[in-house]
């Protein structure tokens, strides 16, 4: 049954009619103006989720109906689709979450947003500060072998992996998962300029959350972190939480890559969209604090974030002063382009997956508001 929304289009700048099944069949001009309509805007695309909602995406016991509780929260923050992120761990921890979140995608009727699987780690650098949150004992080489494994666990819908290109076995292990057609990010690295030149050589595309998994004092010049503004085959995605990166860094990043290639994400841990206190980071406890911080238990060391997607979109415009349109840009074809997520890559048009945000939207507060999240021709969330 085909069915029927109004809005206005904030990247076309126009009001417009949306006829869609489980595709957009229609997308067109209203021929007379309409007043009072609300926002339409591709779904959100968030390509490193590592929990939410006080649910990890790092344990291979999470319950499959405390992960669906985890993405119905999301879709109220207007994400349709996201990348569950597994970080460093065991081998056999690893493994088994992502079998877990695998059975999860294939149970759930809201395992259709998960799109594939972001695999962050076990090959980033063991130093103090690229390391971040991850645990030490389990970061280990490239290991095509065990990314297989990964593959097989998942039927094939590892999508992402986020490497430090220093590794000697990096170049021949990134130019294997992109050969599978897999998006390989750098990221949690202490690398030198030679290491990525020959990791964008061997098809690297991204940099994972730019900015941070980094040294706290590090040499003015050269840097890894000049030298992945500076390279223009990269893209680079964002944490924009107003805690991660500063504003003068987030303003500066943007100018160096454009809006073509940056990225919104959030980061985002199990304390997000949760109450402060205590949660679980795969084996290793963090703690939400008061002023919306995710850190490890004890430390001031950050361990993901509490951002949502829509709270994002407004702190690009907030902190960075971009227009809505340029936000959203960052939040859905963006992310859809460099995740090779197929039929999200046009915004709303015909033919593309119909996946949408109805939103309100508040210019002098900068404000958005999300009533209704629809995913594949189905509203999955109405506020």
């Amino acid at each position: 049954m085909t069915k029927k929304c109004f809005g206005h289009d904030v990247l076309r700048g126009g009001n417009i009619l949306l006829e869609f099944r489980s595709l957009i069949q229609l997308a067109d001009d209203l021929v007379e103006p309409a007043a009072g309509l609300p926002h339409l805007a591709a779904g959100f695309i968030d390509l490193q989720v590592n929990g939410f909602a006080g649910v990890d995406y790092n344990s291979p016991d999470t319950p499959h109906a405390e992960i669906g509780r985890s993405l119905r929260a999301q879709f109220a923050t207007g994400t349709t689709r996201l990348l569950p992120t597994v970080i460093t761990g065991s081998a056999p921890g690893m493994l088994g979450s992502l079998r877990n979140l695998y059975a999860a995608k294939r149970a759930l009727a809201e395992g259709v947003a998960i799109e594939g699987f972001h695999v962050e780690g076990p090959h980033i650098s063991p130093e103090e500060g690229p390391r971040g949150a991850h645990p030490r004992q389990h970061v280990r080489p490239p290991d095509v072998d065990e990314y297989r494994r990964w593959q097989e666990a998942t039927d094939g819908l590892v999508k992402l992996v986020t490497i430090a290109p220093e590794w000697p076995e990096a170049p021949a292990y990134i130019e294997a998962l992109v050969r599978d057609g897999v998006t390989v990010a750098i990221g949690h690295t202490a690398a030198q300029g030679s290491d990525i030149q020959a990791a964008v050589s061997a098809g690297a595309t991204l940099s994972t959350h730019l900015g941070n998994g980094a040294h706290g004092v590090m040499p003015r010049h050269p840097n890894y972190l000049w030298e992945q503004l500076a390279e223009d085959r990269l893209n680079a995605d964002f944490i924009v939480d107003g805690i991660h990166i500063g504003a003068a860094f987030l303003k500066v990043a943007l100018r160096a890559k454009g809006i073509e290639r940056s990225i919104l994400v959030t980061d985002a841990s199990s304390p997000a969209g949760a109450t402060p206190g205590r949660y679980m980071l795969g084996d290793q406890a963090v703690d939400l604090t008061e002023d919306d911080r995710v850190v490890l238990a004890g430390h001031t060391r950050l361990a993901g974030s509490a951002l949502k997607m829509h709270r994002g979109v407004e702190n690009l415009m907030r902190i960075a002063g971009l227009t809505l349109a340029e936000a959203l840009t960052m939040a859905t074809r963006n992310p859809a382009r460099v995740g090779r997520i197929a039929g999200r890559q046009r915004g709303l048009a015909a033919g593309d997956r119909a996946d949408f945000v109805v939103f309100d939207f508040d210019a002098p507060a900068k404000s958005v508001t999300i009533r209704e999240t629809w995913i594949g021709g189905e509203c999955f969330f109405r506020g």
